[in-house]
Order: C-alpha cells, then structure tokens, then sequence
C-alpha cells in the first residue's frame, strides 16, 4: 500500500449530509426517549388527562351535548403539545446554557438552526405520540368516537399547526435565551392565558370575535377550531371556514419560520461577536 493511499483523507461530506446528520442526531435522543424517559410519561399524558376528565364531568352534569366531551379530549390532546414546545423547545436553550452546554452548540460547525430543527422534529414524534395517547384513552374512558369528514384536511390542519407550532417554540427559545432567569417565569405565565385565549376546553367562538382573532395568532386557535369543524360539521360554532383557517394557519407557519431563523441568526451572531451569551443566568 502506497504512502498516498495511508494518508488520504476521506471526502468532505456536503452539506445537505452534514444537515440531515444533525438533525437526525438531535431527533434521535427524543425519539428514543418517549420509551425510555417514563417520567415525561406521568408529566406530558397523565397530568393532561386529569385535567380533561375533570372538564368532561363539569360538561356531563350539566348535561352537555355529547360533542362538548370530544371537545375536552381534543384540547386534552393539545395541552400535550403545547407543554412539550413551552417546555422542551422554548426552554431548551436556557436549560442548555445552566447545563452549560450552550458554548458547545454554539461552536458545531452545522451551526444552530439544524441543531434545533433536530429538537423539533424529535419533540414533534414525542408530541404526536403523547397526544394521540390522551386521545386514546380519552376516547376508551368516555366511550367518545371521532370520525373527522375530510381526512385530507384533518391531516393538514395537523402538520401545519405542528409547524408553526414548533417555530414559535424556536422563536421563542432565542428569546428566553437573551432574557436569562426569567425565561421559566414566562414559560409560565403563557400557559394558563393560551388554554383560555385558544378554546382548549371550549368553542373559541365564544370568547367574541375580537378576542378571537388576536388569540388566532397562536397556531393552536385555528387548529382547534378546524379539527373541531371537521370532526362536528354541522354541530360546532365555527370561527371561520376549515380551508379559510387552513390558509391562515399555513401563512402563520411561514412568519413564524422566518421569525425563528432571523432570531436565531442574530443571537448567534451576538454570541460570537460578544461571547458573553452563555455568562449568567
């Protein structure tokens, strides 16, 4: 074997590949650790269902149309979505920069957006399997059925929301980044206002139009709206048209994107040019 042979070095991979492998490595924890981590188990499904079982028995007492129940399970669901985006992506970045890990995410030459495009798309299985757990036994608890009327849209509605939901949780980790301590403190004042602003366990429509509309832009009013449309079609008090909110959901997907990018972008750069980012708390 010639000495060229022993000392060349292997091509460098292109990169789309160096994408795909950070975004693959950093999926790849969350992924594996919905089977293993049984504590998110308790926290992201249990704590969701108590309390959807106590909304469907305050509904059942008052005897209630039946769709109030698949209502509550619905908004169930999503309160497992939106604890893992507050939680597992909007406070990532802080938690990473306790941890003291941040300058290490800082430096990977793939740079920071595919590390946390790796996060979301883990963070959206570990979502996805959460929610559909509290369907599930919602639905086996409380003998409900869902049968939505347009599959097609059903699934749109789904995937946009779960987009522009996880750019908002980007956006907002760069954020909670720059504001330090507080970032926990926020992370708790934005639950229980967006349970009540987006209808989790209710028709949005009755908060009033003008709340309404300020409250649609969270991706999950709109979502709960249509696929609270699509599974009652001729029972539920729309907002606005399932493919009207569908449109609308899908430019907010696109401004959130370029809202987490450009955040990302800046804070990345304020910290190579300061290196002060990752001091503090």
């Amino acid at each position: 074997m010639s000495a060229r042979t022993l000392t060349e070095v292997p091509p460098r991979p292109g990169p789309y590949v160096r994408l795909l492998r950070a975004v693959h490595g950093r999926a790849y924890p969350r992924v594996i650790g919905v089977g293993r981590d049984k504590t998110w188990t308790f926290y992201e499904i249990l704590l969701p269902l108590l309390g959807t079982f106590a909304f469907v028995y305050v509904y059942r007492a008052l005897h209630a149309p039946e769709r109030f129940v698949g209502y509550v399970i619905m908004g169930g669901a999503t309160t497992a979505v939106w604890l893992n985006v507050m939680f597992m992506m909007a406070s990532q970045l802080w938690w990473e920069k306790k941890d003291g890990n941040l300058e290490l995410h800082m430096m990977a030459p793939c740079g920071l957006l595919p590390i946390l495009l790796g996060m979301s798309a883990g963070g959206i299985f570990m979502a996805t399997v959460r929610a559909t757990s509290v369907v599930v036994l919602g639905s086996l608890v409380f003998h409900v059925s869902f049968a939505p009327t347009q599959i097609p849209a059903f699934i749109l509605v789904f995937v946009v929301a779960l987009v522009g939901l996880y750019a908002l949780g980007v956006a907002l980790s760069s954020l909670f980044l720059v504001w330090g301590r507080e970032a926990w403190h926020t992370t708790q004042i934005f639950m229980e206002p967006v349970y009540l602003v987006s209808g989790f366990y209710f028709p949005v429509r009755v908060l009033g139009l003008a709340t309404s509309a300020v409250a649609s832009l969270i991706p999950l009013t709109l979502s709960l709206d249509a696929i609270r449309q699509l599974l009652y079609p001729h029972e539920h008090p729309k907002l606005l048209g399932v493919w009207t909110e569908i449109g609308i959901l899908a430019v907010l997907a696109v401004v959130l994107v370029w809202a987490a990018r450009t955040l990302l972008m800046r804070m990345e750069r304020r910290a190579r040019a300061d290196g002060t980012l990752a001091q503090g708390y």
